[in-house]
């Protein structure tokens, strides 16, 4: 007999603090799933404060020092990223999978084997899902409706869900082809928050907005139409030397020459500027010196010339898109072919507040984008609202990519549970065991979900489990009416990314962690 290997007492000890760690984690957002689900309140170190429930953005919040705690929080952002929503289902589903792992593992199983036998229950559940998901045409905007409607009911501002889930709807739809499309770039699509006014008052601008209004100093005009739209990126202000000095000027006509130059210098500029034909003018903001100055705003507002600045560099690429426009770097480039042109330009001041915002409208030749203009009452919502309609264009999303819809409300994790112990029964030995683990634990969410509506959650998974045994595939939990019913005639879907993209992200985390038997710290 060879020797085995001596004392494996210490990775049972490693494997048992990293699940703790793990479940601790999941514990702590278990109480944020669904639409009766708590908030959070985050205070951030310099004194921000949080308040969301969407689970991705609470754990990139917390402070985790735990390593595999940390892989909680990464499954999460990339459930983020894959699918957008049920980013706080991905962490509960794998926290009931490591306390599921606990008591196998205190049986005496092989990590690994239970790491193998929860992928092919997962790959098993992808089939299931498969079976109990209806194909959704993008053509028929109502079922894609109640999915968004779904996503917005756990959020902070679920009672404006009647306003802004047509917007996310709508905004999607039409940057894309719905008949060809596989994807969306969420980037096509601006969210502009102002504070003032009440969340009804969001509103979908098939155009651009500015978030910075238009310049007054000098009398300039404020609404433009037909307007011919530049994107400068020089400075339209005296020049500068590249690096610090100064001039010394000891008499007076010396300093009026001075002077005189500057003005003609900047005079040169705004000719050149409205020989192109521009009469609408956004200057990027600029770090060496002065984008423009009260000089330049004078001669601008002579020429008719509305002028909007501090264009902020990361929005550039995004108006020049909408825009159809060239962003322009020198002044000698300027030419009528590289301006955007649009029917009309104004800057609209917002109801409740001191803020206005430039609007363009009838853009010619526009570009694939569109922006929400989002209105709050305080700066705390309008950040909520706008992770929430962020979550609700990922849904959206999510439907374009995987074109099928299921039941919400546990009824999909109820039936994978039911039809997953059914096979476990066909295989053999420990793999058994593993996949009827797999199934139980599964059931954490339809219970998780009728805890936090404060119902009897062992009755309620109980009456659940008979139902789809009796073969009623969509029943979930209605936690409005505290009952079970079918989950499709309430209108409770949601795309079928979300939930497979769940299952199997966690069980890759899971099966990950399981394989780690020891943790060196490195000095």
């Amino acid at each position: 007999m060879g020797d085995s290997q001596k004392g494996n007492a210490k990775e049972k000890d490693v494997r048992l603090s990293n699940i703790i760690a793990a479940k601790a984690v999941a514990d702590t957002i278990r109480t944020s799933l669904g639409p009766r689900g708590m908030d959070k309140m985050i205070q951030k170190a310099d004194g921000e404060v949080l308040i969301t429930n969407d689970g991705a953005t609470i754990l990139s919040q917390l402070q985790v020092f735990h390593p595999t705690a940390q892989m909680l929080v990464q499954v999460s952002k990339s459930q983020d990223i894959e699918a957008g929503d049920g980013t706080t289902g991905v962490c509960v589903i794998a926290g009931a999978f490591l306390s599921a792992c606990t008591s196998l593992l205190t049986k005496g199983i092989h990590p690994t084997m239970i790491a193998e036998s929860f992928k092919e229950a997962n790959q098993k559940a992808e089939q299931i899902l498969m079976g109990v998901a209806k194909p959704v045409d993008l053509a028929h905007r109502d079922s894609v409706l109640d999915a968004v409607n779904t996503c917005l009911s756990s959020k902070v501002v679920h009672q404006n869900a009647d306003v802004l889930a047509p917007i996310a709807v709508d905004s999607v739809l039409n940057i894309i082809d719905p008949n060809t499309a596989t994807n969306v770039d969420l980037n096509d699509i601006k969210i502009v928050k102002q504070v003032g006014g009440t969340m009804d008052d969001t509103e979908l601008v098939h155009g651009l907005v500015l978030e910075k209004g238009a310049k007054h100093t000098a009398g300039g005009p404020s609404k433009v139409k037909d307007a011919k739209v530049a994107l400068i990126q020089f400075c339209v202000s005296a020049p500068k030397t590249d690096m610090e000095n100064n001039v010394v000027v000891s008499d007076y006509a010396a300093m009026d020459r001075l002077l005189k130059e500057e003005r003609k210098y900047i005079i040169e500029l705004c000719k050149k500027i409205k020989k192109s034909g521009c009469n609408v003018l956004l200057i990027q903001k600029s770090i060496l010196r002065d984008a423009y100055n009260d000089l330049s705003l004078h001669y601008l507002a002579k020429l008719d010339i509305m002028v909007v600045t501090d264009i902020e560099r990361s929005d550039v690429d995004f108006i020049a898109r909408t825009m159809n426009l060239q962003p322009i770097a020198h002044v000698d480039e300027m030419s009528a072919d590289k301006l955007g042109k649009c029917a009309i330009a104004e800057e609209v001041s917002i109801a409740g507040s001191t803020s206005r915002v430039v609007k363009m409208t009838g853009i010619e030749k526009m570009g694939k984008t569109i922006t929400i203009l989002m209105r709050g009452s305080t700066k705390l919502t309008l950040d909520e609202a706008d992770r929430s309609v962020h979550d609700a264009l990922c849904v959206v999303r999510a439907i374009v990519k995987k074109r099928y819809m299921i039941a919400g409300g546990g009824a999909p994790e109820a039936e994978v549970a039911l039809k997953l112990t059914e096979w476990s029964k066909s295989l053999t030995g420990v793999r058994s065991y593993c996949a009827r683990a797999f199934a139980e634990a599964l059931e954490i969410i339809p219970y998780t979900l009728a805890e936090n509506a404060g119902l009897n959650a062992i009755r309620m998974v109980t009456e659940l489990r008979n139902r789809h045994a009796a073969g009623d595939v969509y029943a979930g939990i209605n936690v409005k009416k505290g009952c079970i019913s079918n989950m499709w005639d309430e209108h409770v879907v949601q795309p079928l990314l979300v939930s497979t993209s769940e299952i199997s992200l966690s069980t890759e985390c899971v099966g990950m962690i399981l394989k780690i038997d020891d943790l060196v710290p490195v000095r």
